[in-house]
């Protein structure tokens, strides 16, 4: 691994701070090792600590209006900006004219500019131009090696003897990656060395190790690429557990995801993590979420393997709400619900560690 942190950071979230678009830079104030994050930028909710927002917990990082405030934030803090991350991760992951504006105005500043977009502002011609010359790099975390770099699935895997959990979801910025990296937590505190398999940008963005952009890879190296990270974790640091981190859902229209992870990942158990008070698939209304039960069905003819919990994102609810939603849950599938994020991850661990014990 590189030396972390890399650097400084503020992080623009413009106009999506603690709505589900704004899901990077959330995961960056919960967790960072490759950046310090020094700011988050949305003129919105300026003023306000960005921890408080997100879990009515301060995180000591504040939420400005721009790039001024977020330079005189680090400053303040003793930790100049070195670095400009984008925090949004908009439907489509594409790049809105406001970002590029404020991605030229933070190369200006000097700062090395971070994006897990779509749209690669390293092929901006303008944008190119001036970070060469002000002497900063463009990174684009989303822009995979060239074909002659990527592996194909070889089954390799099987060599792997550390216990494999599926972190998957029931919808696509539902919390599987927060969850997973609590799981990871929860397991190394019992004394399970535990890797984080990051199968998404804003995971590589905190700093896992052990990483792969699933959603940018040409298809017929997603499998081979997920093996090899897996491979590559259990050949380096031989740990007892492994949590892979979900993308999307099996049955969302725009974003299905967690067949690979299942398929060629070969997962010993799974957790679903949903968000009881969600109607519909987020961001394309008219499309309803499919039945719990039903996703679980899905899942374990895919992979013949058992989901063994549900985790709870407990948006839009109270918490006398979600303790009814996970009795409601136990009642109709039969499976333990927990509010990994509120309670912590304890009561999953105990429920895994039996597999842990026997694998």
């Amino acid at each position: 691994m590189s030396s972390m942190p890399e650097g400084n950071a503020a992080v623009w979230c413009e106009g999506a701070f603690g709505t589900p678009n704004g899901k990077t830079a959330h995961g960056l104030v919960r967790r960072g090792h490759r950046y310090r994050v020094q700011a988050i930028i949305d003129s919105k909710r300026a003023g306000d600590d960005a921890g408080t927002i997100l879990d009515g917990r301060a995180k000591g990082i504040p939420v400005v209006a721009d790039l001024a405030a977020a330079q005189q934030a680090g400053n303040g803090n003793g930790h100049p900006l070195t670095h400009f991350v984008i925090g949004l991760a908009p439907d489509g992951g594409r790049l809105p004219a406001a970002g590029r504006a404020a991605i030229k105005e933070a190369i200006q500043a000097g700062l090395n500019v971070d994006s897990g977009l779509h749209d690669f502002i390293g092929n901006d011609a303008e944008l190119a131009e001036l970070a060469a010359a002000r002497g900063v790099t463009l990174r684009d975390v989303r822009k995979t090696p060239g074909r002659e770099s990527l592996h194909a699935f070889s089954g390799e895997i099987e060599e792997v003897e550390a216990f494999r959990v599926a972190v998957l979801g029931t919808d696509s910025a539902v919390g599987k990656r927060t969850t997973a990296w609590l799981l990871v937590d929860g397991l190394s505190s019992a004394g399970y060395d535990t890797e984080l398999i990051g199968t998404g940008q804003t995971a590589w963005m905190q700093g896992a190790e052990y990483s792969i952009i699933l959603d940018s890879l040409i298809n017929d190296f997603v499998a081979g690429e997920l093996e090899h990270a897996i491979v590559r974790a259990w050949r380096e640091k031989r740990p007892a557990a492994m949590v892979i981190e979900g993308q999307g859902s099996l049955m969302n229209p725009a974003y299905p995801g967690g067949y690979e992870i299942l398929a060629a990942g070969r997962p010993d158990v799974v957790v679903l993590q949903h968000a009881p008070a969600r109607a519909e698939y987020d961001g394309f209304p008219g499309y309803p979420i499919e039945p719990l039960k039903t996703q679980i069905r899905a899942i374990e003819l895919v992979s013949s393997k058992p989901v063994v919990a549900v985790t709870i994102n407990h948006e839009n609810m109270t918490p006398a709400e979600v303790t009814a939603a996970a009795k409601r849950i136990k009642e109709s599938t039969g499976l333990p619900a927990f509010d990994v994020l509120a309670d912590g991850p304890g009561e999953l661990v105990d429920l895994l560690e039996p597999y842990l014990e026997s694998d």
